[in-house]
């Protein structure tokens, strides 16, 4: 039986009522098939598939690039203003149903930008969606612009230009995409210039690449969060590090288990993280092509550990504490977990 509940129906419930906040979330993979194949056909895009099937069936991959390779791919049928808004409303409805109160969402403004697409097209559809959602939803969010690491800083320099008139709309930088081979120092120029203009920082970091570049993120990028963050747990000064200084890790178990960072859930390190006084928190990171939305997350993640309701409620308030809303707001989200709990 579930530590804190009557059965795993409880459990499940209770993760359902469970107010959050999802902070690492690729909206460019939340494309479902189904919006995929309908906005190639409303913008007359030629795309490998015939049948809506046929794209799920190229989900199917196991490895960070081949991965990436459909998710760029996936990308092209997004053109329009309109197409962006209807993405991120997409994922806003879903996140609606999984009791999700705060998002904070990234956008790789270089995968349209590099196709043609304007950078205005992109954060237009995508704020506007936001902005409905709040009003719609009450879901509040803030939006956060990744570099991709397998270009050039010039490139990513070159972005942040594009992304200067629209600052009010923009509330932190990451880095993300193919990560082995592309340390974070790497960008370590244009994230020192970020930080200036008062921007928050985060990077993806230790997923598939070592400790080391965990490090960089911490000591060159100055991030005030870690995206992903697992093989932190190889280095034991790392992990006290990581405790003592607070720094929030956004962990995805889904992505996790079909990229094979892991290979089986049961084995996934989040408890280990929690134990090691770890921030961690639960993410769908690229939800349409992973498996799951941040609630099946929560589920198949405490269904495979077997967490506690003490866990559960730890990775709620954490991801709330781990965000960038303010004092205020974050105390509200959490008296809304205590009343929960």
């Amino acid at each position: 039986m579930p530590d804190g509940f009557a059965s795993s129906e409880d459990r499940a419930a209770f993760i359902a009522a469970l107010p959050k906040a999802e902070l690492h979330l690729h909206i460019e993979g939340s494309l479902e098939p189904e919006l995929m194949f309908a906005l190639a056909q409303r913008n007359g895009v030629a795309i490998p598939f015939a049948s809506v099937d046929e794209v799920r069936a190229a989900y199917g991959f196991s490895n960070l690039q081949d991965f990436l390779d459909i998710y760029y791919q996936g990308m092209g049928v997004l053109i329009t203003e309109q197409d962006f808004t209807d993405l991120t409303a997409a994922y806003l409805a879903r996140a609606r149903a999984d009791n999700v109160r705060h998002v904070e969402i990234f956008f790789d403004p270089q995968g349209h930008t590099e196709r043609g697409i304007k950078f205005e097209t992109v954060i237009t559809g995508i704020t506007r969606a936001l902005d409905n959602a709040k009003t719609q939803y009450g879901i509040s969010s803030k939006l956060i612009l990744c570099f991709l690491r397998h270009l050039s800083e010039a490139d990513a320099e070159a972005t942040l230009d594009e992304a200067l008139p629209y600052l009010d709309r923009i509330d932190g930088v990451g880095l993300d995409s193919s990560e082995v081979g592309h340390p974070p120092s790497k960008f370590a120029n244009v994230f020192a210039r970020a930080k200036g203009l008062g921007l928050k920082i985060v990077a993806h970091a230790g997923e598939e690449g070592p400790p080391e570049y965990v490090h960089e993120a911490l000591d060159i990028l100055r991030v005030d969060r870690i995206d992903h963050g697992n093989r932190s747990l190889e280095d034991p000064a790392l992990v006290a590090r990581l405790a003592a200084e607070g720094m929030t890790l956004t962990v995805c178990p889904l992505s996790n288990l079909k990229l094979c960072v892991v290979d089986d859930l049961a084995a996934h390190p989040l408890r280990t993280m929690l134990d090691a006084g770890l921030a961690a928190t639960v993410n769908s990171d690229d939800p349409s092509y992973f498996g799951g939305y941040v609630g099946a997350n929560y589920l198949a993640v405490a269904d495979a550990l077997d967490l506690s309701k003490d866990e559960l409620v730890t990775l709620a308030r954490n991801s709330f504490t781990g965000s960038f809303l303010d004092d205020a707001d974050k105390a509200a989200h959490l008296a809304a977990i205590e009343a929960c709990a």
